[in-house]
């Protein structure tokens, strides 16, 4: 008869680690995606105010702007910061690069896993929208699609200017975090019509 609780309690252990392990497995994207939620929300406020709004009131990141990837469905509101704490919740604006609307280039970086999973599907060709608090808007058409060891991306950079990288970790499917190449989605800023 004693056989019979210890089954049960083992059954039950075995059931508890599996959802452990769930979780732990479910923990990084939904904790993204419910970021993105809450840095939608502070978006629409700093749109109303001008004023940058804080996603959550603890929070040490502020939403910069909007990425749009029309052709894909996607959009993301891209933060002020691109440590790793920050693209934990969305993808990061690389401080040492270009404002959007600005001459220079515009660095956004992103997690392979999550936000920027999207880029390994981008074409030449594929349109990016980049809005600001201001609802000023920036066209870019994707150019060039490259990896590159991440030294090379500062000689880019120095070498371009009126352009927008996104760039994520490389290989897509690595199982070990970081690594030297990235996965890089050059795209030049479109002439307005005058």
């Amino acid at each position: 008869m004693k056989a019979r609780p210890l089954k049960k309690w083992i059954a039950l252990g075995i059931i508890a680690v599996g959802l452990g392990v769930l979780a732990w497995g479910l923990w990084i994207p939904i904790k993204a995606a419910l970021a993105q939620h809450l840095l939608n929300l502070a978006w629409g406020r700093s749109q109303k105010s001008e004023l940058i709004a804080r996603p959550w009131p603890w929070a040490d990141i502020l939403p910069a702007f909007r990425l749009s990837m029309p052709g894909h469905d996607r959009s993301f509101v891209v933060l002020n910061n691109s440590s790793g704490e920050a693209l934990a919740f969305g993808p990061g604006h690389m401080n040492s690069s270009a404002q959007p609307g600005k001459v220079g280039v515009v660095v956004i970086g992103g997690h392979r896993d999550t936000h920027f999973s999207i880029l390994r599907e981008m074409k030449i060709g594929d349109k990016i929208t980049v809005e600001d608090v201001q609802r000023r808007q920036f066209f870019y058409s994707v150019s060039d699609i490259a990896v590159r060891h991440e030294n090379d991306i500062e000689i880019m950079i120095s070498e371009r200017s009126h352009v927008l990288i996104l760039t994520t970790c490389y290989p897509f499917d690595d199982t070990v975090p970081g690594g030297p190449e990235r996965f890089l989605v050059i795209a030049e800023r479109e002439k307005t019509k005058s």
